[in-house]
């Protein structure tokens, strides 16, 4: 199908990724998208409320592309080593794509978040949700994803200022052995902890478990395991203990 026979819809969306690529945010008008398009203005906000939903149309498929062009590669058969490669993934992408990611990432507002960070966000807590699964994660899964997505994208936007090339490499590694337990720098920092890695990989699979379980149940066991992983609420620090009455 030729670009002229696309729904007004979908050439608008790659027209403002084209647009994005080319020339950055400042180059995705309303008049650029409307002549390139073959569409009138008010066709723009009809279809997406206003620029800035055009805008994360555009970047969520500018992502899904990318992400679909790495599909073909190989899977990485081990957990961590497919963590290493999302890390990459996410980087090499902000790196090539500076206008996407700042857009997904450098314009935070509160509540708010990009369809392709979600996205993004999403892949990380699935990679690391296997890592759990294989017992060598030594913090909660979601506490590891928001770590590795945060500091993939705070590495990003350094290396796109022109920051250090080894940056990355160098914080991918800490971060790895910040959440799992068998990695070498990992052990070289502190021994694993074996009773939080199992409690990690099995709070992780609670959800398979579900129908073997009461509510309260899955509530109680859900709440142990979280204060041994450090997801859950801490018990309140017990009271001196009362005085011994004197006979």
């Amino acid at each position: 199908m030729s670009a002229g026979e696309l729904p007004a819809r979908d050439r608008m969306v790659r027209t403002a990724a084209a647009l994005l690529a080319e020339g950055g945010r400042d180059a995705v008008t309303t008049r650029a998208v409307s002549r390139v398009a073959a569409v009138q203005a008010p066709t723009i906000y009809r279809q997406f409320g206003d620029m800035r939903g055009l805008l994360d149309a555009a970047v969520s498929y500018g992502f899904a592309a990318y992400l679909h062009a790495q599909a073909a590669r190989e899977p990485a058969d081990d957990p961590v080593d497919a963590l290493r490669r999302g890390w990459d993934m996410h980087v090499d992408f902000g790196v090539a794509n500076p206008a996407f990611h700042t857009l997904m990432y450098g314009d935070p507002r509160p509540g708010v978040r990009p369809t392709a960070a979600r996205v993004a966000a999403d892949i990380f807590h699935d990679l690391v949700a296997r890592v759990a699964a294989a017992g060598r994660l030594r913090v909660d899964v979601a506490r590891a994803a928001g770590m590795v997505h945060a500091a993939s994208c705070g590495t990003t936007l350094t290396l796109i200022q022109g920051g250090d090339p080894g940056l990355s490499p160098a914080t991918r590694e800490a971060v790895v052995a910040a959440v799992c337990a068998d990695s070498p720098a990992a052990r070289a920092v502190r021994p694993p902890d074996r009773a939080v890695r199992h409690a990690v990989a099995l709070r992780a699979a609670l959800p398979e478990v579900a129908g073997d379980l009461t509510a309260a149940e899955r509530a109680l066991l859900a709440e142990w395991l979280g204060r041994l992983t450090g997801a859950g609420p801490r018990p309140a620090e017990a009271g001196p203990r009362p005085a011994h009455p004197e006979h």
